[in-house]
């Protein structure tokens, strides 16, 4: 080897070796911060839990963002991000620590308990979220500003509610599970087409009387052609069709499930969840309910009795436990979805905000929407006031009380109160589930209770007076609004309007007292004595008084 080719050789091995120790140096500097985790709500919330307790007074909190299926984490330094950020979660360095955000809450309980006002803590904006209705005014609205100036614009907001807060229990009388519905602009059961969230006019089999043998109909289903001011009673074609397949929609329950309409004195509130107490059967729903009344039925006028109130707390919270009277029974544990068919309900679940869910209730059937806030206080007046909700942007109306919050398969809210309606919207807050089954030993699920099987729609024809029939103990579902008489009115002997299956409990959610238009009127709901027998009498037209039931 010569001189040259030593010294060539030589330059060669140096420079790969600087390569070997430069390289790795280059690597690490262009690695990237590990992508957010795309997590489902229930895996989201056991990493918020798991990073929660990491934290420690450094964590400030956490949201869902349901969008990208990212957890997002308020912190309060940058060294927790990087930890919260290392475990798959998104990380946001935030100002005010859940310590505080909790001293605020309790300061405004203290010296701005004003009827009209609710408040829970956002962690998405890291601040307490203060509601003021439409009372109030004048003193009241001057002792909120006092109490809210004081703790800095950085620590609170104050919005106003359209509506008025108020508690979503119903008075029966007029209606057997209609309430209050019939007055949004005469649109019947809650909603222009949106009775119990089936959609379609006269949409009611299997879905308004649902609970066919158990009573305790899905209750709001309505169906009652849909009656929307203008509608028309969706007349033949559209408002029948749909019941055509309704009660083909998948399970349907064998009784009573979450959202099926409950009656007690003068009081018609839901049903919230099935539940197990030592082995017996029993069901969660709102507190002033159990408060309104000592027993339960299926129907107005008490003829299937459901069960006793074991247990029943409200103000400070709002859940009741009702024990059923038939120690053998065995209610499915599900929701209603107002199309015929249930969701089953498997367990329990915390909200979290963010979270997506659905409502179902015997005025307004289902409705969907997201956890907007926790640990929300709300003065409903008279000094009733609630600590501890989950607040949301569902809408509800009277009636819907003690009605099933859930998540999938997952219960996790009962119906409480709230502000506006299924027409304009609103706010609406919930008991968080999972503290009433632990204040009364309850567990989700009474063991079972499988589909109804019958319910099949009889063709769901759409023909005035009443066609659509169900077969078979589909009692009266999918009664077409008759494309009758008037702006959609379902009136009397218009098909029965929906009438309910299962004793009809509620079914057909009438809104009766609707103005003009859309009343859907007369017996909607209706469930005579034979309601889900097959055949004749199973879709009884009602007598022609507005919301008159069980004649």
């Amino acid at each position: 080897m010569n001189k040259r080719t030593g010294i060539m050789v030589g330059a060669a091995a140096a420079a790969i070796g600087a390569a070997a120790i430069l390289l790795p140096n280059a690597n690490a500097s262009t690695d990237q911060p590990a992508a957010p985790k795309t997590l489902s709500a229930h895996s989201a919330t056991q990493l918020a839990a798991s990073l929660k307790a990491d934290l420690g007074d450094n964590g400030a909190g956490w949201y869902l963002d349901s969008a990208k299926g990212h957890l997002v984490m308020n912190v309060l330094s940058e060294e927790a991000a990087k930890s919260v950020t290392a475990k798959g979660a998104v990380a946001k360095v935030v100002h005010n620590s859940m310590t505080a955000l909790k001293a605020g809450a309790k300061t405004l309980r203290d010296s701005a308990s004003v009827p009209g006002t609710a408040w829970s803590i956002d962690p998405k904006t890291n601040k307490i979220v203060v509601l003021a209705d439409r009372t109030v005014t004048g003193a009241k609205m001057a002792t909120l500003n006092k109490a809210t100036g004081g703790m800095g614009a950085g620590m609170v907001t104050v919005k106003r509610s359209q509506g008025e807060f108020k508690r979503y229990d119903g008075g029966n009388a007029g209606s057997a599970a209609g309430g209050a519905a019939g007055a949004n602009g005469g649109q019947a059961a809650g909603g222009a087409g949106n009775a119990a969230g089936a959609g379609g006019a006269g949409d009611a089999a299997g879905g308004a009387g649902d609970a066919a043998g158990g009573g305790g109909a899905a209750g709001g289903a309505g169906g009652a052609g849909d009656a929307a001011a203008g509608g028309a009673g969706d007349a033949a074609g559209g408002a029948g069709d749909g019941a055509g397949g309704a009660g083909d929609g998948g399970q349907q329950a064998a009784g009573p499930v979450g959202g099926s309409a409950i009656f007690g004195g003068n009081a018609r509130c839901s049903l919230g969840f099935n539940v197990t107490v030592k082995g017996a059967p029993a069901f969660l729903t709102a507190g002033h309910c159990g408060n309104d009344s000592k027993t339960w039925t299926a129907d107005q006028g008490g003829s299937q009795p459901l069960g006793t109130v074991s247990d029943s707390q409200f103000p400070k919270t709002d859940f009741a436990l009702v024990t059923y009277d038939d120690t053998a029974a065995k209610p499915q544990s599900a929701v209603d979805l107002g199309n015929g068919s249930t969701q089953e309900i498997t367990k329990a679940a915390e909200a979290a905000v963010g979270m997506k869910v659905q409502r179902s209730g015997s005025t307004t059937g289902l409705h969907d929407g997201t956890v907007t806030g926790l640990d929300a206080t709300v003065n409903y007046g008279n000094g009733d006031i609630v600590n501890g909700l989950i607040q949301t942007d569902v809408c509800a109306e009277p009636g819907d009380s003690g009605g099933a919050m859930f998540s999938d398969d997952s219960a996790v809210g009962l119906t409480s109160g709230g502000s506006g309606d299924c027409t304009a919207g609103g706010e609406t807050f919930f008991q968080p589930v999972t503290d009433a089954l632990k204040a009364t030993g309850a567990e989700i699920g009474a063991g079972g209770g499988g589909a109804g099987g019958a319910g099949d729609a009889g063709g769901g024809d759409a023909a005035a007076g009443g066609a659509g029939d169900a077969a078979a103990g589909g009692a009266g579902a999918g009664d077409a609004a008759a494309g009758g008489a008037g702006a959609g009115d379902a009136g009397a002997g218009d098909a029965g309007a929906g009438d309910a299956a299962a004793g009809g409990a509620g079914a057909g959610d009438a809104g009766a007292g609707s103005a003009g238009a859309g009343d859907a009127g007369a017996g909607a709901g209706d469930a005579g004595a034979g309601a889900g027998d097959a055949g004749a009498g199973a879709q009884d037209p009602g007598a022609a008084g507005s919301g008159d039931s069980l004649n």
